[in-house]
């Protein structure tokens, strides 16, 4: 199953900033106790034996129980309503790491897929300032946090299975209600990331 997809992803989770989990190699102890998080992707060019996926928005979530390393994660996807049925095919199995690439790493650590949801889902950024919602199950928003110069902060070299550089962003809002997994949040002091990525298998 060869296949590749480049766009631009942002998330939300409900530990205070900065998050542990990404400093500590997923060891960290979640400041909540548990870890959940809402990991938004906006393809802009991909696709997957022959099927396209330029323009595919879709959004995985996820709950630890604590650690992430420890495992045991809950894990489901929101994809676009407007998606074909074999774009969401597509879009599990790379998600889900199944066809291998970047998600794959975190497939042991996975003691449940969910399944997939289908909702209107938009996912906007202008700057370094990102949204993303899918229908009444998830909304969320975030805003880079930015030196001297103005300039974004981020993290290089990081184990992250989205990219290994991402900004660091605080969450403006954060809510989800979707597969048992809930949380909500607008105080701006949660932690969130976004990056542009690219990922291939």
């Amino acid at each position: 199953m060869a296949w590749q997809i480049r766009g631009e992803y942002m998330e939300t989770c409900n530990c205070a900033f900065l998050c542990p989990c990404i400093v500590t190699n997923l060891q960290g102890q979640p400041t909540e106790g548990d870890c959940k998080a809402a990991l938004a992707m906006h393809i802009d060019e991909g696709s997957m034996d022959g099927v396209s996926l330029d323009g595919v928005d879709f959004i995985a979530i996820l709950q630890s129980k604590g650690p992430m390393g420890a495992g045991d994660m809950t894990v489901g996807l929101v994809v676009d309503a407007a998606a074909s049925d074999a774009q969401v095919q597509a879009i599990t199995a790379i998600a889900s790491g199944a066809a291998g690439g970047p998600l794959a790493m975190m497939a042991p650590l996975v003691g449940r897929f969910a399944g997939v949801e289908r909702a209107s889902v938009s996912i906007r950024g202008e700057g370094g300032k990102w949204s993303a919602r899918a229908g009444e199950l998830i909304d969320q928003a975030c805003e880079g946090v930015l030196n001297m110069e103005g300039r974004p902060l981020v993290l290089d070299n990081a184990s992250h299975p989205v990219s290994s550089r991402i900004a660091l962003a605080r969450a403006a809002r954060s809510m989800f209600k979707v597969f048992g997994i809930e949380w909500k949040d607008e105080t701006g002091t949660r932690n969130a990331h976004y990056a542009p990525f690219s990922w291939a298998g």
